[in-house]
C-alpha cells in the first residue's frame, strides 16, 4: 500500500473517520466495481481505468484512478475530440451516478485522498491559481466536497474555489458528515453533473485580471 496511514498535517480524527468509513464501503463496493470493470471491457475494451497525475495536499502529485468514461478518440490532426463526442454510453451513466469515482476509495485508504475535500484537478492549474485559491491544497483532496454539494460543475471556477477555501477554513467532522449525506442525495437527483454547454467542465484558464 503506497501513501501514509496518517499523513502529516491531516487531523487524526479526520483520518480515522476516512478509514472507519472508507474500508467497509470499499469492501461492500468490490462486487459492484468488478461488474463495472467487466462492463467496460465488454462495451469499450481496455483500458478499464483512467489514470492521471493530480495535485494533492500541498500540491504533492499523486496518480488519480477512476473508471474510464471516455474513448481515446482523436481527429485527423491527432487532437482529442470534444468530451461530448468521446463520452461512452456507459460512461455517461457512470458519471451521472458518480460510480466512476469508486476506485478513489482505495486512494482514500492509502492516505492520498479523503472522503471529503476539494476535488483534485489538473496539474496545469497549479500555476493558474491565485494565492487565495491555492489554499484549497492545504487539505487532502476529496471524492466529494463542499463545492460538489453546492452546485458541482454548474458553478463557475471562481465559485468552486471560493467554496473549497471556505471548507479549508471551516472543516469539522460534522461538516464532513453533512457533506456526505448531501452528496448521497444529490447523486440520486443527478444534479450539477455538467457545466452549462459542456459535457463535463470547461478548462480553468485563470481568473480575469490575474497576472
Amino acid at each position: 500500500m503506497s501513501g501514509d496511514l496518517f499523513p502529516a498535517g491531516v487531523p487524526a480524527s479526520k483520518r480515522l473517520f476516512d478509514l472507519v468509513l472508507g474500508i467497509p464501503v470499499l469492501i461492500i463496493c468490490l462486487p459492484l466495481m468488478g461488474l463495472i470493470a467487466i462492463l467496460i471491457l465488454l462495451t469499450d475494451g481496455r483500458p478499464v481505468f483512467f489514470r492521471q497525475p493530480r495535485p494533492g495536499m500541498h500540491g504533492e502529485i499523486f496518480l488519480l484512478v477512476k473508471f474510464r468514461t471516455m474513448r481515446e478518440s482523436v481527429n485527423a490532426a491527432g487532437t482529442p475530440l470534444p468530451d461530448e463526442q468521446r463520452m461512452t454510453r456507459l460512461g455517461k451513466f457512470l458519471r451521472a451516478s458518480s460510480l466512476d469515482e469508486l476506485p478513489e476509495l482505495w486512494q482514500v485508504i492509502c492516505g492520498k485522498m479523503s472522503l471529503v475535500g476539494p476535488r483534485p484537478l489538473l496539474v496545469d492549474y497549479l500555476e493558474r491559481y491565485t494565492p487565495e485559491q491555492m489554499r484549497r491544497h492545504a487539505v487532502l483532496p476529496g471524492i466529494t466536497g463542499w463545492a460538489q454539494v453546492n452546485g458541482r460543475n454548474a458553478l463557475s471556477w471562481e465559485e468552486k474555489f471560493r467554496l473549497d477555501v471556505w471548507y479549508v477554513d471551516h472543516w469539522s467532522l460534522w461538516l464532513d458528515v453533512r457533506i456526505l449525506v448531501i452528496t448521497f442525495w444529490k447523486t440520486l437527483k443527478r444534479e450539477g453533473i455538467n457545466q452549462p454547454g459542456e459535457a463535463t467542465a470547461e478548462e480553468f484558464r485563470g481568473c480575469m485580471g490575474q497576472s
